[in-house]
């Protein structure tokens, strides 16, 4: 009988890991709201009116007012830190109800990713790679009582839908129809090439606090210059193809490698070149901004 018991003890306890297990994936929610009103309030009470245990966690809701590209790329900075199951939100939404799809990307990596399909998706996508794409069937998964509400279907979808998603309310089926894996809409932009020595790419986003100018070439790339801690580099920065800065720099490990204020090239917390100023916004001192139309070119510096 004591066997008997403790072996029943013992099953109930791996039940209630395994349930805990399936309520245990973090949603994560961004958008380009702010928080000055109570839009991400909201939001937040939708999941946690889902369920109250839920790990609710914010990415960023400073995304810049319609900003898509940078919202992505902050998706794409940050997503793999999290764990397999996490559900993130995305509310760059533009074209708020209108006819573009309202979806859910799974990664091959097991991350979700709700929200409308504008081109938000298309850096995770091609990283992560889609496992599945699904529409959300706002029939069957749109907060109760919202159906006359037409402009925030942050709360009114993406939030619900996250929620039951990461909660286990739903299963990724019962999203809504499944689409094609290609049919995600993406952003066209420069990919990070070698066109013999001279390596181009964009400035995807900056360094907000810092102004430093992150470029999207990656390290892997950059290897192929065979580039040694103090060479100079020449780096050219380009907006709508017109030449904007030209800088030479030397390449560093850390900002301490050059003095206060002087520029210098290193690798960023992503792995992929980036310039700066130590202790200096380099990117106001020489009003660079990001986005697709912003490219550059890195080479090393003639002798």
């Amino acid at each position: 009988m004591k066997k008997l018991f403790t072996a029943l003890c013992i099953s109930a306890a791996l039940a209630t890991a395994a349930g805990s297990a399936q309520a245990a994936s973090a949603l994560v929610l961004q958008t380009d709201f702010g928080t000055s009103d109570g839009a991400v309030s909201a939001m937040r009470g939708v999941a946690y009116g889902v369920d109250p245990k839920l790990t609710v966690a914010d990415l960023t809701h400073n995304i810049p007012d319609y900003d898509i590209w940078i919202g992505g790329y902050r998706l794409f900075q940050t997503a793999n830190y999290w764990p397999e199951g996490t559900v993130f939100v995305s509310v760059i939404d533009p074209g708020v109800g209108t006819t573009r799809k309202s979806v859910v990307l799974k990664t091959k990596a097991g991350r979700y990713f709700v929200g409308p399909d504008n081109g938000q998706f298309t850096l995770i996508a091609e990283r992560d790679g889609v496992a599945e794409l699904r529409e959300i069937d706002e029939k069957v998964n749109r907060l109760p009582g919202s159906g006359e509400s037409y402009t925030f279907h942050g709360r009114d979808v993406y939030a619900y839908v996250g929620a039951r998603l990461a909660s286990g309310a739903i299963t990724y089926e019962q999203v809504g129809p499944q689409l094609p894996s290609e049919s995600v809409i993406k952003i066209d932009y420069q990919k990070a090439v070698n066109n013999n020595g001279t390596l181009r790419g964009i400035v995807p986003v900056l360094d907000v606090k810092y102004g430093n100018v992150w470029t999207n070439i990656p390290k892997q790339l950059f290897a192929q210059l065979d580039v040694k801690e103090h060479d100079l580099l020449q780096v050219r920065i380009f907006h709508n193809k017109k030449l904007v800065n030209t800088v030479v720099a030397p390449f560093e490990h850390t900002f301490g490698g050059v003095g206060k204020g002087k520029p210098l090239v290193y690798l960023n917390s992503l792995l992929d070149v980036s310039i700066a100023l130590n202790q200096g916004n380099y990117a106001a001192k020489n009003k660079i901004e990001s986005g697709v139309d912003w490219e550059v070119e890195v080479s090393k510096a003639k002798k």
